[in-house]
């Protein structure tokens, strides 16, 4: 079957995570194109494969993609609408199951509430929230308050409700619609990290690149 005059549109991820060892270009971009057998045929086409023992990700070149589809589909025009490298990572799923990855969770979760908890008691300790307090008391009441009152626990509630809002989460339910904070700052490290990792592969020529 001819594959002349046949356009190919490609759009590749920056970070891929595979588990399997074989890389195919399915696996790292979506594709589309009129012919649906050249597409099945771009689509199969092997990329790289993992070894044990090897590192466990690479970067490849858009344009050693873009390479070998044209050399098995001859004649076929390829647009890349994506980006144009892609970190390939791959995951060993067995590696995130059972004891140690609950072991993990739990460590994760103590270090953020007791670090949170620390943090917070240390800034209203720098602060000095409770002579803020009196002093508000007192010039609301006009005498000095004596232990703990309305405006400690209307405090208190308050901070709570403002952490959960801010970050838009109770419990597993989000509130709205909209990406935390966390979020966000998540994805623009994982797009830093990414960027660093594709810099650093292409400066010490580990890029899989055209021939």
């Amino acid at each position: 079957m001819s594959t002349s005059n046949v356009t190919i549109y490609l759009k590749a991820e920056q970070n891929i995570e595979v588990q399997e060892p074989e890389v195919s270009v399915k696996d790292i971009a979506t594709l589309t194109c009129a012919d649906a057998h050249v597409l099945a045929k771009a689509k199969s086409l092997k990329l790289w494969t993992f070894r044990e023992g090897e590192s466990k990700r690479q970067v490849i070149s858009v344009l050693r993609v873009i390479e070998e589809i044209e050399k098995a589909c001859p004649g076929a025009s390829v647009e890349n609408l994506g980006e144009t490298d892609v970190l390939i990572e791959w995951i060993s799923v067995d590696r995130h199951k059972g004891f140690v990855q609950w072991c993990k969770l739990a460590f994760v979760a103590l270090i953020s509430f007791f670090g949170t908890a620390f943090t917070i008691m240390a800034f209203h300790n720098d602060i000095g929230i409770n002579e803020v307090f009196s002093k508000l008391y007192e010039m609301v009441m006009g005498y000095r308050g004596d232990g703990y009152g309305i405006l400690e626990l209307s405090y208190s509630v308050g901070l709570a409700v403002g952490i959960i809002v801010f970050f838009n989460h109770i419990g597993g339910r989000r509130i709205t619609k909209d990406p935390t904070p966390i979020e966000v700052e998540m994805r623009v490290y994982e797009k830093d990290v990414n960027q660093a990792l594709i810099a650093t592969a292409d400066r010490e020529g580990k890029t899989i690149d055209v021939s």
